[in-house]
Parts: C-alpha cells; sequence; structure tokens
C-alpha cells in the first residue's frame, strides 16, 4: 500500500511539474540593435535602458559602416551566436544591413527600420535617399581620401545639429558629432540583394522633419513592404534613436510580441 502511495504521489508531482512549466511565459527575444551611419552604439542608450527594464535581452551592434556585404555578414555571425528568437532594428544604412543579414536566419522574427532603409533588390541608400526630394545631407558632408581610393564620409561638426539630430539638445548633437562614424562611399552605393521584408513581417517609424532621408522616401518604402504598422514623429529628426527612445521602444515590443 505504500508502494502505491508513493507512486501515486510521484505521478501527482510530475503532472504538477508539467503544468507549472507549461505556464511559464515564452522567453522574450533578443533586440538586436544596428546604428547607420554617422553614428555609433552608444545613439540607442535610451532605448538599451527602456529595453531592459521591461525584460528584452539587448544588443546594441558594431556596424563597420565598410560595404554593404561584409557589414551584414558581421551581423549574421552575431545572430547566428544569439540563442532564441531575434527582433531586427535597424537605423539608416543600418536598415540595409539588417534586410541582409536576415537571409536564412531562421531565428529572425521581426525586422524593425528606424529612420532606416529598407531596400528591394538592385537599390541602394544612395538611389533611395534621392528617389524623393527633400534630402540635404550632400551639402553637409565632408569626404576624407582613403587609401584604396575610396572616402570616408562625414557630417561638418557645425551642420551635424540641424542636419541629423535638429530635435535633440544641442549639447548632445555635439557629442555625437565629435563621436561619429564614418561611412565609405562604397557601401552608400553598395546595392541590396535580399529583400527579406518580402518575407518577415516589417515595422517603421520616421521623423516627417528628416533631412538625410525624406519622409516622403520613409513612406514610400513602408508602403511598398505592407508594414503592419508605420509611425511618423511629427516634426522627428533624423535621430530618432535619440530624440524619441519611447516611441521606438513601444513599436519594438509590439513587434517582439505579434510572434
Amino acid at each position: 500500500m505504500r508502494t502505491l502511495l508513493k507512486i501515486l504521489g510521484l505521478t501527482a508531482a510530475l503532472a504538477t511539474a508539467s503544468v507549472a512549466q507549461s505556464a511559464e511565459p515564452a522567453a522574450k527575444p533578443t533586440i538586436v540593435l544596428v546604428h547607420g551611419a554617422f553614428a555609433d552604439a552608444s545613439g540607442w542608450n535610451g532605448v538599451v535602458a527602456k529595453l531592459s527594464q521591461d525584460g528584452y535581452p539587448v544588443v546594441a551592434a558594431a556596424n563597420p559602416l565598410r560595404a554593404l556585404k561584409s557589414d551584414a555578414e558581421s551581423l549574421s555571425a552575431l545572430i547566428r551566436s544569439i540563442g532564441g528568437s531575434v527582433v531586427l532594428v535597424g537605423h539608416s544604412y543600418g536598415g540595409e544591413v539588417i534586410t541582409e543579414a536576415a537571409k536564412g536566419q531562421g531565428n529572425v522574427v521581426a525586422l524593425v527600420y528606424v529612420a532606416g532603409f529598407l531596400p528591394d533588390a538592385g537599390e541602394s541608400a544612395l538611389s533611395l535617399s534621392g528617389k524623393f526630394p527633400g534630402s540635404t545631407l550632400a551639402h553637409a558632408l565632408a569626404p576624407v581620401v582613403l587609401q584604396d581610393g575610396d572616402e570616408d564620409f562625414y557630417i561638418q561638426p557645425a551642420k551635424f545639429h540641424a542636419q541629423f539630430a535638429a530635435d535633440a539638445p544641442a549639447a548632445t548633437a555635439a557629442l555625437m558629432a565629435a563621436t561619429q562614424r564614418p561611412v565609405t562611399g562604397r557601401a552608400l552605393s553598395d546595392m541590396a540583394t535580399a529583400p527579406t521584408w518580402k518575407q518577415l513581417p516589417s515595422y517603421v517609424i520616421y521623423g516627417t522633419a528628416d533631412r538625410n532621408i525624406p519622409a516622403e522616401a520613409e513612406r514610400f518604402m513602408a508602403d511598398r513592404a505592407k508594414a503592419r504598422k508605420t509611425v511618423a514623429v511629427e516634426g522627428g529628426s533624423h535621430a530618432l534613436m535619440v530624440s524619441h527612445p519611447g516611441e521606438i521602444v513601444a513599436l519594438i515590443e509590439e513587434a517582439a510580441s505579434a510572434r
């Protein structure tokens, strides 16, 4: 009799444990943030703080800004090292990089574009930013000739605030200008090959006062991709991750929970 009771007790305990395990919430996806040109990973600090507070694992990746293929390969290697699902978030040129890097990555569940490019095959950052009028970036750039004949492009420090981050405090914009990462002409002109937004759910947020990528271009790309949600931040600059982290986090978390 005692043996039977022990068996019944063990069976009940196992059943209880099974129910408890099935009741556990699914693990939250890792949010991988990819900066674009004229920025670095620290630009995501406000977004990282809010996502971390909400329990999301976050990685703010270093984007080399050298060439689209190699930049995407670098990000792909990072994605493969992450266990579990991943939401990719790309700002500006980083949007091109996440689009390419998502190809063949079974754990990527959504793409979020923050004032970012959603290129189709054969399109580049240059072709998309010039598709509609409104960008003043070309007049704000300062080129540095490289040994291989390519050029690194910076935004002139005196023009950085108005061009890149008009809705951020002047002191913040000054720090961003001093720490900006240059992008090569090759990276800006490289053509996309893998429009993964055609298979993966995409989400878009952009500023209506963006001087790098015209708002009309952002609307065009979001509509073409049939984005699940598009948010236009009235008066928002190109540096939305700095000036509007709350709106960006809300969109990322919506993308992460919509699986």
